[in-house]
């Protein structure tokens, strides 16, 4: 069986003790600067340019921004998010 990495808790930990950026304008300035170790986006993200994106490790969350907003705790939708600094967590292994 391998190992499935909880998404919910691992962007928990990276948003709790690392460095997070949220909404796409942030994650596009984030990736373009080549700040980001990775970006989870939502299924629904409009951003062309996220989507398409290949020089940052990108994971697609299954779920609409509404959900990836409630995932990360925030009471906002978002679209997209930009891993600066994991943190104490494992996120960067999905």
């Amino acid at each position: 069986m391998s190992e499935e990495i909880d998404v919910g808790r691992a962007l928990k930990a990276a948003i709790a003790t690392g460095e997070v950026e949220f909404g796409v304008d942030q994650t596009v300035k984030a990736v373009k600067a080549g700040k980001a170790q990775m970006i989870v986006i939502s299924a629904n993200c409009p951003n062309a340019f996220l989507v398409e994106n290949k020089d940052v490790k990108c994971h697609v969350y299954s779920g609409n921004n509404m959900e990836l907003g409630a995932l990360c705790g925030k009471p906002f939708s978002v679209s997209a998010l930009a891993i600066i600094d994991k943190g104490t967590s494992n996120i960067l292994t999905l």
